[in-house]
């Protein structure tokens, strides 16, 4: 019996990617299952309740899989957006999560985290889906992850904001008229409508 709920356990991370203790207790299989393929280097632990194979091929972009698991409705943007795309040459010390307004601060102690809120479109629209690690993790689109730069200029820098946009162009990663559209609706036209005009 012990066998076939390590067995499932080990079934569960590779469909799942990386599991949860909560992902066990759905299915009602006992954590201690898992700490024990743990302690016969199966399993790792990758975060605090957060486990996977490993066997398992872990990508540069592990911490967004972690995100992807532990708060699911949160979405990468700014410059760790940014940087996910292969735009430019940011890279930021701590993950970049967009929120929605209202929702509940997570707790989560790692990877080390900078919160920013949005409301309505601007937190909804520009949202791609991507698979890392099996997990599904959400991510803002190089063209919402410009114009996002551009609101929150104060706290990744002006030129952080500039490199964004020049080299989303540049890569043709996003067109003008798709910046544009999610500049409108952040709000930020004004701010960025110069900068956008020098570039082309």
């Amino acid at each position: 019996m012990v066998k076939s709920k390590e067995q499932a356990v080990i079934d569960l991370a590779r469909k799942l990617g990386t599991i949860r203790i909560n992902d066990l207790l759905e299915r009602g299989i006992h954590p201690e299952f898992v700490r024990r393929l743990v302690s016969k280097n199966v399993f790792v632990r990758s975060a605090r309740g957060l486990y996977s194979l490993a066997e398992s091929e872990i990508t540069e972009h592990h911490s967004f899989a972690i995100i992807g698991k532990r708060i699911p409705k949160g979405v990468v943007c700014l410059t760790s957006a940014i940087r996910f795309h292969n735009i430019g040459t940011q890279l930021p010390r701590k993950i970049w999560l967009a929120l929605e307004k209202g929702s509940a601060q997570p707790r989560l102690s790692y990877p080390p985290l900078s919160i920013v809120r949005f409301s309505g479109p601007a937190f909804s629209e520009g949202i791609e889906e991507h698979k890392i690690e099996g997990v599904t993790v959400k991510i803002y689109s190089p063209a919402k992850s410009v114009a996002d730069c551009f609101k929150f200029r104060n706290r990744i820098g002006l030129e952080a904001a500039i490199e964004a946009a020049r080299e989303s162009l540049n890569e043709r990663k996003a067109t003008s008229d798709q910046i544009y559209h999610y500049a409108k609706i952040c709000r930020v036209w004004n701010v960025m409508k110069p900068y956008l005009e020098a570039l082309q």
